[in-house]
């Protein structure tokens, strides 16, 4: 029983979320349905993190 302490439940604080409304054509909300599907993530979630890695990934000027 002791060895299970350490893998209590924990709450961890998330950030805050902001409703926003985009829109995006019909082909590219199907695809990132399929690979929110085959992931089992949710879209919203699928999305967030492609916006990220952009981010993070993007060539910015000198």
């Amino acid at each position: 029983m002791n060895e299970r302490k350490n893998l209590m439940f924990q709450v961890k604080q998330t950030e805050e979320m902001i409703n926003k409304t985009f829109r995006l054509p019909s082909n590219l909300l199907d695809e990132l349905t399929k690979v929110a599907e085959h992931e089992k993530v949710s879209v919203n979630n699928l999305v967030r993190q492609c916006c990220e890695y952009a981010l993070s990934n993007m060539k910015t000027e000198k």
